[in-house]
């Protein structure tokens, strides 16, 4: 038996691949009041012979890690639908996107008994991306909750 290769929408990933850094806008919120400046480090790698990336993220505000993250993004071949499963230091469980490529952007959604979420990744080169995490109540209007701007560092 052949061993099973990623396809062609596993190999879209493969622009996240690489150590990224960024600088980020949080939007005020029930989250966080104030909102406010922050920066990113975020380290997305192959798993599993291509299939999946994983992904670390940190958030940085005022010298101190504030917040991280952990996401799996992949391929569901029997669904047709980018994946991702994300987990992070606010501790609410996991939440689970799904969604696909539109041109250079990957959109995927996320439903919670909260509201629908709403995260943008934009690759319009290289060494840059931007991604946007929008909120909304009815899955209708949105409102922006975090913005950022990353380069590749490796």
């Amino acid at each position: 038996m052949e061993t099973p290769r990623p396809g062609t929408e596993h190999e879209k990933l493969q622009v996240m691949v690489g150590q990224w850094t960024g600088e980020e806008l949080i939007h005020p919120s029930p989250m966080d009041p104030v909102g406010g400046a922050a920066n990113a480090r975020v380290n997305n790698r192959l798993a599993l012979s291509g299939f999946i990336v994983v992904q670390d993220y940190e958030q940085e505000r005022a010298g101190v890690v504030n917040f991280r993250g952990h996401a799996v993004i992949s391929y569901d071949a029997a669904r047709k639908t980018h994946v991702m499963d994300w987990w992070d230091s606010f501790g609410m469980g996991r939440a689970a996107f799904e969604g696909g490529f539109e041109g250079s952007k990957l959109v995927l959604t996320a439903r919670s008994p909260m509201g629908v979420s709403r995260a943008t990744y934009d690759f319009p080169g290289d060494d840059q991306y931007s991604f946007v995490l929008e909120v909304s109540i009815d899955g209708k209007t949105w409102a922006p909750f975090l913005e950022g701007k990353y380069t590749r560092l490796v």
